[in-house]
């Protein structure tokens, strides 16, 4: 059966968000293959693409973050401000890297102020392209004995095609040649902007489709064709909006805060009109907590994590993202 059928779970998919980042630097080879060995469901890469058209996973497409590009004194003249979905960026992008260049890099912990022990493996791992994490996939499947997804992330779509880049042909050919196109293999396609998803689906993927929805704004590809007008993240989740959103994608992936919100009916309604419902992100520290489950010892500190998961988990929800794969697994199948 399908990840995102429209069929209830009695627990809920656990989905490694960049593989196990909590413990590994996101999106790096240790990170994937140690959430695979904590026993996730599935695991969650985001694409975006290179110069050259080779599709790599990085949070986004500014690397300075997460990668040592700003030690390479080759690269420095590659430093410049973009606007990314509307806001200014300053940094190095993926896009003006030949996938050659980008083989010389090495990945590094985005949050070091908070998890310092992932930052000890800093500098020791190269970036991967989305054939990589596909076959990491496919041999840890075979290796733990047990089908394991891939939760694909579709980042800044309509950025990319603005600059020549069009994701959707890129990421079919990737799925059609490392075989994860036809649908013998658990894939969902995720994106914050609904018309790649359509566009993917037209390509002919077979994937379960899943809109993300922000707390808070408006998806960019609904900007830049409507203005104003277009629908925000809060009215695709009234009635009106989940009635409109059913039969055109399998489910919906909100932030945590909606479904933390007293008297949300937000999973309850998305159900009742055939949708699953994800949630993101899953974490247990300090900083990532709601106020009211926040306890001492500082941001990197684990609150009361477990409580503000229960609460999750009472809503029903098909599917939730975590960065701590051993405790996602042992919390929500517990």
């Amino acid at each position: 059966m399908s990840y995102a059928e429209s069929v209830p779970r009695k627990s809920p998919l656990v989905i490694g968000h960049r593989g196990a980042p909590g413990y590994r630097p996101e999106h790096s080879r240790s990170s994937y293959e140690l959430a695979l060995a904590m026993g996730v469901d599935a695991v969650e890469p985001d694409v975006v693409a290179t110069k050259d058209g080779v599709l790599i996973v990085r949070h986004e497409n500014e690397i300075s973050g997460t990668t040592d590009v700003a030690e390479h004194p080759e690269f420095a003249d590659r430093r410049t401000t973009k606007r990314v979905d509307g806001e200014a960026l300053t940094g190095w992008f993926c896009e003006d890297f030949t996938w050659a260049e980008l083989t010389t890099l090495r990945s590094r912990e985005r949050l070091p102020e908070v998890r310092a022990a992932s930052a000890s493996f800093d500098g020791s791992q190269a970036i991967l392209r989305l054939r990589d994490v596909l076959d990491i996939v496919r041999e840890g499947s075979s290796e733990h004995g047990r089908e394991i997804g891939v939760v694909l992330e579709v980042k800044h779509a309509t950025y990319f095609a603005s600059i020549g880049l069009d994701l959707a042909p890129l990421i079919a050919r990737d799925l059609r040649e490392a075989g994860w196109a036809d649908g013998e293999l658990p894939l969902i396609v995720e994106s914050f902007e609904s018309t790649v998803l359509a566009q993917l689906k037209s390509l002919g993927v077979a994937a379960s489709y899943v809109y993300l929805i922000e707390a808070a704004g408006r998806p960019y590809d609904l900007l830049v064709a409507h203005g104003a007008a277009g629908q925000t993240y809060n009215e695709a989740v009234t009635a009106s909006g989940l009635d409109a959103l059913a039969g055109v994608v399998d489910g919906i992936s909100v932030d945590k805060r909606m479904l933390l919100a007293r008297g949300n009916t937000i999973v309850a309604d998305a159900h009742a009109r055939g949708l699953t419902v994800f949630t993101w992100t899953c974490r247990p520290e300090n900083r990532f907590l709601a106020p009211e489950f926040r306890g001492a010892g500082g941001k990197s500190a684990y609150g009361d994590y477990e409580a503000e998961w229960g609460v999750i988990a009472s809503t029903g929800v098909d599917g939730v993202f975590v960065d701590h794969p051993d405790l996602g697994v042992g919390f929500f199948r517990g």
